[in-house]
């Protein structure tokens, strides 16, 4: 065999080297895409499972939720109404008090007013007093 017969012949087995290699290297790839689209399928599944266990969990769930929303609010306008209730009956007792106290206050403060206007009639007529006194003495004086 001479060279160019026997380069021929290794450039021949390295071809066949290479294509069964891209062979395999194809048949690696397959397996890989089928194992990759059968996991992503498996999540899918897993997904949409786990979606309808949720929106059924969801569905058994909400009548008791709702009731208990239903509940809270009935609590808290019945709250509402006792602090509302609590508050008049404050006012009432207030006005009530005011009422009962006002004439009462009324008189002391009529009292305090007449006994200021007392004093100061008082003090214009010890004014005057002293003025009479003092042109009676000035008089005398003069």
């Amino acid at each position: 065999m001479t060279d160019q017969e026997e380069q021929s012949l290794k450039e021949a087995k390295r071809k066949e080297k290479r294509a069964a290699e891209e062979i395999e290297q194809l048949a690696r790839e397959q397996v890989r895409r089928k194992s990759n689209l059968a996991r992503e399928q498996a999540i899918e599944e897993d997904l949409k499972a786990r979606k309808t266990r949720q929106s059924k969990k969801r569905a058994a769930e909400e009548p008791g939720r709702l009731a208990k929303d239903q509940a809270r609010s009935k609590a808290n306008l019945a709250r509402e109404q006792m602090i509302e209730e609590d508050l008049k009956a404050r006012k009432t007792k207030q006005s009530e008090k005011r009422a009962t106290e006002e004439p009462g206050r009324l008189a002391k403060d009529q009292a305090r007013r007449k006994a200021y206007l007392d004093k100061e009639q008082a003090m214009v007529e010890g004014q005057e007093a002293r003025k009479r006194n003092g042109k009676k003495t000035n008089t005398r004086v003069s």
